[in-house]
């Protein structure tokens, strides 16, 4: 199983960046999948999941900047983020929740598989 995030890197205020986390190793259309970030000196934070039927779901606050999406023809999780802030710095990771129930999104105790991350800095 992998889970490969790329896209990270450093942005200005304001700014956008595409995260991409391509899947490899499991049924990936079976899978709900989620973004989460860890800034620096914090915990691991849910941003927002995505189930294969494309229903998404976003932690309060996340939506209208951040927008995930899926591509099961490609095994690929996107999240785009746009007007990006100095506080959104951080770690970016994308994970697959393999239980079908919405409500465990935020409960990073419950995925199955994880990234390695990719670096979001957003700075001047």
């Amino acid at each position: 199983v992998q889970l490969a995030e790329s896209g990270g890197g450093l942005v200005q205020p304001g700014g956008s960046l595409r995260l991409s986390c391509a899947a490899s190793g499991f049924d990936f259309s079976s899978y709900a999948m989620s973004w989460a970030r860890q800034a620096p000196g914090k915990g691991l934070e849910w941003v927002s999941g995505i189930y294969s039927d494309d229903t998404t779901y976003y932690a309060v606050g996340m939506k209208g900047r951040f927008s995930i999406s899926r591509d099961n023809t490609k095994n690929t999780v996107y999240l785009q983020m746009n007007n990006l802030k100095p506080e959104d710095t951080a770690v970016y990771y994308c994970a697959a929740l393999g239980t079908p129930n919405p409500l465990l999104f935020p409960y990073i105790d419950e995925y199955d598989y994880w990234g390695q991350g990719t670096q979001v800095t957003v700075s001047s």
